[in-house]
């Protein structure tokens, strides 16, 4: 699981540098393509961030490698009391965050640039002199510790019986303790190119005119990341393997003949006749070596004859397609949206038409209907036109007319 979690975005992003989408994905799959391998070396930014960066790590590996050497000989030599001090003092630069690194590298250069009376040109305001200074502040602490482990480990009565035997102090570091510490060198130089190859922090700040290939990578992310950058990847992941493979072979093979010599008989030693061990016998290393050199040979060779035109063409069509299917579908689905709001709109307008009561149908015996309000009214107008007569309860008594004959009478 640790080793998934480790090297699984590395792996998907590798296999992401074949497929054919503009945009780095592993699924869907489309087709098999080598072209974003051909636009990363025929990116000139890219380039120019790859050679930067190896230009600065060299210089960052010299630089660093000799501070820590001399580091670790100060500390090993440094008077006991003093040890843990001098250790917390080297060791200060790697806790420091590589922003602050970098911003005062570079104010710390422009004042004694203009102390010196030097123009804006000047070495000291170059971005390479300033990105190998500021990184080299913390990566030379990687060193030490690299080196002080060595270090430890080493008798300090070879270079005094070397010096007993007349060697100069420098004779006695040269051909006595700089060849027992040449392991760890290579591995803190190691160390220090990577830690400068893939430093971003103190890098944004200090590059100037030489960007390195983070600082490419960053602006480029950017504007919008391409599957080229996945090539770049799966090109450093593959170099990465095949260095610690053939490494790991190489330290396999001297065990194997060590073994082999301390087993030979004394005639085979005397004779030179020591039956040595082959390269692929007992060393899984160099069996995984040559899987890995013959898988790159199949890969460079798939590239140089495999087009993928074809399949790319295809692929675009039946996106066309499937836009196109899309796109009708969608038309239908308005269209039937569209069918049944104009049916909802036709039954709204004749439900009126068909809700008038044609009887007696309400509670209080229509009695409220228009034909009854229009029956009273002719009732009224009856009871107007009908003759006097004796119609009332009090015999018509309060009929003008009587009130008119009793007077005459």
């Amino acid at each position: 699981m640790f080793f998934a979690y480790l090297l699984g975005p590395l792996v998907i992003m590798s296999v992401t540098a074949f497929n054919s989408p503009g945009f780095p994905r592993m699924t869907p799959w489309e087709c098999l393509t080598f072209e974003w391998f051909g636009a990363l070396f025929s990116d000139e930014r890219i380039l120019n961030g790859i050679w930067n960066s190896i230009l600065v790590g060299f210089g960052t590996v010299i630089l660093s490698v000799s501070m820590g050497l001399a580091g670790a000989l100060m500390l090993t030599q440094i008077w006991p009391k003093l040890r843990a001090t001098y250790y917390t003092v080297i060791i200060a630069p790697i806790l420091i965050p590589g922003v602050v690194l970098g911003i005062s590298t570079l104010v710390f250069w422009d004042r004694i640039n203009r102390m010196l009376g030097l123009g804006a040109d000047s070495f000291l305001s170059n971005g390479l002199f300033l990105t190998i200074i500021g990184q080299s502040t913390f990566i030379a602490s990687y060193c030490m510790l690299v080196l002080v482990a060595r270090l430890q480990r080493y008798d300090i009565a070879l270079t005094e019986a070397a010096l007993d035997l007349g060697a100069t102090h420098a004779q006695a570091f040269r051909k006595v303790l700089l060849p027992f510490m040449k392991p760890a060198i290579a591995s803190a130089a190691v160390l220090a190119f990577l830690a400068s190859f893939e430093n971003y922090n103190t890098t944004t700040f200090t590059f100037g005119e030489y960007p390195t290939l983070t600082i490419e990578l960053a602006q480029k992310v950017r504007y919008g990341i391409t599957p080229a950058i996945s090539a770049l990847a799966f090109i450093i992941v593959v170099l990465t393997v095949f260095a610690a493979l053939a490494n790991e072979a190489n330290l396999r093979r001297k065990e194997l003949v060590a073994k082999a010599r301390k087993e030979a008989t004394v005639e085979e030693l005397s004779s030179g006749r020591i039956r040595m061990p082959g390269f692929l016998s007992s060393n899984w290393a160099a069996v995984a070596l040559v899987v890995v050199a013959c898988a790159t040979v199949v890969v460079v060779g798939t590239a140089t004859v495999y087009s993928p035109q074809q399949c790319i063409a295809d692929v675009q069509e039946q996106k066309r397609l499937e836009t196109e299917e899309r796109i009708n579908e969608l038309r239908r689905q308005r269209d039937l949206r569209r069918q049944q709001q104009q049916e909802a709109e036709q039954g709204n307008a004749a439900e009126p038409n068909q809700s008038q009561p044609t009887g007696n149908n309400s509670g209080f015996g229509n009695v409220f209907a228009p034909s009854a309000l229009s029956g009273e009214e002719e009732e009224a107008s009856e009871a107007e036109e009908a003759p006097s007569g004796n119609n009332s309860g009090f015999g018509n008594v309060f009929d003008p007319g009587s009130l008119n004959s009793g007077q005459d009478n």
